[in-house]
Protein backbone atom coordinates (compact mmCIF):
# COMPACT_ATOMS: atom_id res chain seq x y z
CA UNK A 1 0.00 0.00 0.00
CA UNK A 2 1.26 3.46 -0.99
CA UNK A 3 1.78 6.24 1.73
CA UNK A 4 -1.01 8.50 2.26
CA UNK A 5 -0.15 11.82 2.20
CA UNK A 6 -2.09 14.80 2.98
CA UNK A 7 -1.04 18.93 2.70
CA UNK A 8 -3.61 20.93 4.64
CA UNK A 9 -7.31 19.74 2.62
CA UNK A 10 -5.43 18.63 0.21
CA UNK A 11 -4.88 14.77 -0.74
CA UNK A 12 -1.28 14.47 -2.07
CA UNK A 13 -0.34 11.92 -4.91
CA UNK A 14 2.62 9.86 -3.44
CA UNK A 15 4.36 9.70 -6.77
CA UNK A 16 4.34 13.92 -5.96
CA UNK A 17 6.63 12.86 -2.94
CA UNK A 18 10.06 11.99 -3.85
CA UNK A 19 11.79 11.80 -0.05
CA UNK A 20 10.32 11.52 3.30
CA UNK A 21 11.68 10.55 6.57
CA UNK A 22 9.57 9.31 10.01
CA UNK A 23 7.97 13.31 10.21
CA UNK A 24 8.62 15.25 7.29
CA UNK A 25 7.78 14.96 3.42
CA UNK A 26 9.25 16.55 0.46
CA UNK A 27 7.08 16.79 -2.69
CA UNK A 28 7.52 18.44 -6.03
CA UNK A 29 5.37 21.78 -6.48
CA UNK A 30 2.72 22.44 -8.78
CA UNK A 31 3.32 25.46 -9.61
CA UNK A 32 7.60 26.18 -9.11
CA UNK A 33 8.53 29.41 -9.29
CA UNK A 34 12.08 28.44 -10.58
CA UNK A 35 13.39 24.67 -11.90
CA UNK A 36 13.60 22.87 -8.56
CA UNK A 37 11.25 24.33 -6.56
CA UNK A 38 10.21 22.04 -3.77
CA UNK A 39 7.84 21.85 -0.59
CA UNK A 40 8.82 20.55 2.67
CA UNK A 41 6.57 19.64 4.98
CA UNK A 42 5.46 17.76 8.33
CA UNK A 43 3.38 14.78 8.18
CA UNK A 44 1.50 15.73 10.81
CA UNK A 45 -0.96 18.88 9.76
CA UNK A 46 -0.07 21.29 11.37
CA UNK A 47 -1.62 25.19 10.82
CA UNK A 48 1.19 27.57 12.56
CA UNK A 49 4.89 26.43 12.82
CA UNK A 50 4.85 27.19 16.43
CA UNK A 51 2.42 24.66 17.29
CA UNK A 52 5.49 21.64 15.59
CA UNK A 53 6.79 19.63 17.92
CA UNK A 54 10.38 20.14 18.15
CA UNK A 55 11.15 16.56 16.96
CA UNK A 56 9.01 18.01 14.38
CA UNK A 57 10.61 21.30 13.86
CA UNK A 58 14.18 19.80 13.60
CA UNK A 59 13.29 16.91 11.74
CA UNK A 60 11.50 19.54 9.05
CA UNK A 61 14.72 21.87 8.87
CA UNK A 62 17.31 19.01 8.60
CA UNK A 63 15.17 17.75 5.70
CA UNK A 64 14.71 20.81 4.04
CA UNK A 65 18.57 21.26 4.69
CA UNK A 66 19.21 17.90 2.71
CA UNK A 67 17.03 18.72 0.20
CA UNK A 68 18.58 21.74 -0.44
CA UNK A 69 21.95 20.51 -0.92
CA UNK A 70 20.75 17.88 -3.50
CA UNK A 71 18.51 19.89 -5.19
CA UNK A 72 20.94 23.06 -5.67
CA UNK A 73 24.02 20.51 -6.99
CA UNK A 74 21.05 18.64 -9.19
CA UNK A 75 20.05 21.76 -10.75
CA UNK A 76 23.65 22.98 -11.26
CA UNK A 77 22.83 26.35 -8.75
CA UNK A 78 24.95 28.21 -6.08
CA UNK A 79 22.64 29.21 -3.21
CA UNK A 80 19.07 28.54 -1.82
CA UNK A 81 16.00 30.23 -0.78
CA UNK A 82 14.14 28.74 1.85
CA UNK A 83 10.95 30.13 2.80
CA UNK A 84 8.18 29.67 5.54
CA UNK A 85 5.13 31.87 5.50
CA UNK A 86 3.64 31.20 8.82
CA UNK A 87 -0.34 32.16 9.18
CA UNK A 88 -2.49 34.09 6.52
CA UNK A 89 -1.09 37.67 6.91
CA UNK A 90 2.14 36.02 5.45
CA UNK A 91 0.93 34.87 2.93
CA UNK A 92 0.06 31.62 3.65
CA UNK A 93 -2.79 29.93 1.85
CA UNK A 94 -2.57 26.09 2.41
CA UNK A 95 -2.73 25.91 6.61
CA UNK A 96 -0.03 23.21 6.52
CA UNK A 97 2.99 24.17 7.50
CA UNK A 98 5.46 24.01 4.50
CA UNK A 99 9.60 25.31 3.97
CA UNK A 100 9.96 26.21 0.23
CA UNK A 101 13.32 25.17 -0.98
CA UNK A 102 14.54 27.01 -4.26
CA UNK A 103 17.58 26.70 -5.74
CA UNK A 104 19.08 29.59 -7.20
CA UNK A 105 21.07 30.79 -9.71
CA UNK A 106 22.78 34.73 -10.74
CA UNK A 107 20.34 36.82 -12.50
CA UNK A 108 17.08 34.00 -11.64
CA UNK A 109 15.11 37.06 -10.60
CA UNK A 110 16.10 41.14 -11.66
CA UNK A 111 15.94 41.97 -7.73
CA UNK A 112 16.76 39.27 -5.64
CA UNK A 113 14.00 39.55 -3.11
CA UNK A 114 11.23 39.59 -6.06
CA UNK A 115 11.35 35.98 -4.82
CA UNK A 116 9.22 36.51 -1.78
CA UNK A 117 6.45 38.43 -3.55
CA UNK A 118 6.68 35.50 -6.54
CA UNK A 119 6.06 33.00 -3.76
CA UNK A 120 2.87 35.46 -2.45
CA UNK A 121 1.65 36.12 -5.66
CA UNK A 122 2.15 31.87 -6.40
CA UNK A 123 0.20 31.11 -3.02
CA UNK A 124 -2.71 33.60 -3.90
CA UNK A 125 -2.97 31.64 -6.95
CA UNK A 126 -3.33 28.30 -5.46
CA UNK A 127 -6.04 29.58 -3.08
CA UNK A 128 -8.17 31.80 -5.67
CA UNK A 129 -7.21 28.88 -8.73
CA UNK A 130 -6.95 31.52 -11.27
CA UNK A 131 -4.11 32.32 -13.58
CA UNK A 132 -2.75 35.29 -12.99
CA UNK A 133 0.60 33.81 -13.90
CA UNK A 134 0.59 32.84 -17.44
CA UNK A 135 4.37 31.57 -17.30
CA UNK A 136 3.55 29.33 -14.48
CA UNK A 137 1.05 26.88 -15.32
CA UNK A 138 -0.05 23.89 -13.63
CA UNK A 139 1.63 21.00 -14.51
CA UNK A 140 0.43 17.13 -15.09
CA UNK A 141 0.33 14.60 -12.99
CA UNK A 142 2.92 12.75 -15.35
CA UNK A 143 5.05 16.06 -15.11
CA UNK A 144 5.25 15.93 -11.66
CA UNK A 145 5.87 12.49 -11.18
CA UNK A 146 8.97 12.05 -13.51
CA UNK A 147 10.66 15.11 -11.69
CA UNK A 148 10.11 13.74 -8.73
CA UNK A 149 11.23 10.03 -10.06
CA UNK A 150 14.90 12.24 -10.72
CA UNK A 151 14.49 13.76 -7.60
CA UNK A 152 14.06 10.52 -5.85
CA UNK A 153 17.01 9.07 -7.10
CA UNK A 154 19.18 11.67 -5.46
CA UNK A 155 18.34 9.60 -2.23
CA UNK A 156 18.77 6.43 -2.89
Amino acid sequence: MEASYKFGPYKIDAREVFHATPLSYAMVNLRPLLPGNVLVCPKREVKRFADLSSDETSDLWVTAKEVGVRLEQYHKASSLTFAIQDGPQAGQTVPHVHIHVIPRKKGDFEKNDEIYDAIDVKERELKEKLDLDIERKDRSMEEMTHEANEYRALFS
